[in-house]
């Protein structure tokens, strides 16, 4: 699933594009479950002639300020993808959405796996002010962050996947974070010391913004892998520390990195980095 970083990655692709200031002519939803909270027919007649007045993001959210205040949010989930194309082009049987625009181009919402959601609101808070603290936002500090972890005896790694707590994690860059913190991810919360704490609060948005710097991570060449806008692919794979590198050497010790599965999520963590509790 993409996360902060490579949602980022499409948001500034997106307005490098020219998405802002670009009007919605017509819709089309070719599945209907992709559209949240009203029918094909009623999303495209509500889409209609709106205009896209700012692009940004919220956790995993792609948030589109359009005219008459709207609010266009997208969430890729495990394999959605956006990308412009010529109104003539053919469609693929993945392509679910397609938003004509007023300078003659089609933005297609493609997703392979159909989780992914579109959802066109006035009311972008009902969604959106449930979930947590953006890490690379200016309300995240340490105080703010111990705060959030105090007293909470859920293991580490299940605790930063809750999108309540800290938004926009997920498990390529929970794995990374708790090893440059030098913590196992199967320790609880409030078991981790001060020390510990900072430790893990610098990490978070250091691992966030070597993704962004690198513009994502792509895995692999499946079709449900990470492609920003115009099929580029992200480059932080070459920057995983420990994740998906089973098998190899830790960059910080030399031990073998391993696989566990936590958190019902696979997990790679280095055995002499990050010392499993007793």
């Amino acid at each position: 699933m993409p996360e902060l970083p490579e949602v980022q990655t499409v948001v500034n692709d997106l307005d490098a594009a020219g998405l802002t200031g670009r009007r919605v002519l017509a819709a089309d939803v070719s599945w209907p479950r992709t559209v949240r909270g009203m029918t094909p027919e009623e999303f495209a007649a509500a889409i209609a002639g709106r205009r896209f007045e700012a692009l940004g993001r919220r956790a995993k959210w792609i948030t589109a300020d359009l005219s008459e205040d709207y609010t266009l949010l997208i969430h890729l989930r495990m394999s959605g993808r956006l990308h412009f194309t010529a109104p003539e082009e053919p469609r693929s049987k993945h392509e679910h959405v397609a938003l004509t625009l007023d300078d003659g181009r089609e933005l297609r919402f493609h997703d392979t796996r159909k989780f992914g959601r579109v959802i066109l609101t006035r009311e972008p808070r009902e969604i959106l002010g449930k979930l947590g603290v953006e890490p690379l936002g200016a309300d995240f500090d340490l105080k703010t962050f111990e705060a959030l972890l105090a007293g909470r005896s859920r293991m580490i790694k299940a605790l930063l996947f809750d999108q309540e707590i800290v938004a926009g994690l997920g498990n390529i860059y929970i794995d990374e974070a708790l090893w440059e913190a030098k913590l196992h991810p199967s320790r609880r919360a409030d078991t981790l010391t001060s020390a510990e704490l900072k430790r893990l609060y610098k990490a978070i948005p250091l691992v966030l913004r070597r993704g962004l710097k690198n513009l994502g991570t792509t895995l692999g060449t499946g079709k449900t892998t990470f492609y920003s806008v115009a099929g580029r692919r992200g480059g932080n794979k070459e920057d995983l520390r420990v994740f998906r590198r089973t098998g190899e050497a830790c960059p910080r010790c030399g031990e073998t990195v391993v696989r566990l599965v936590l958190a019902q999520r696979s997990t790679h963590v280095c055995p002499r980095c990050q010392a499993a509790p007793d």
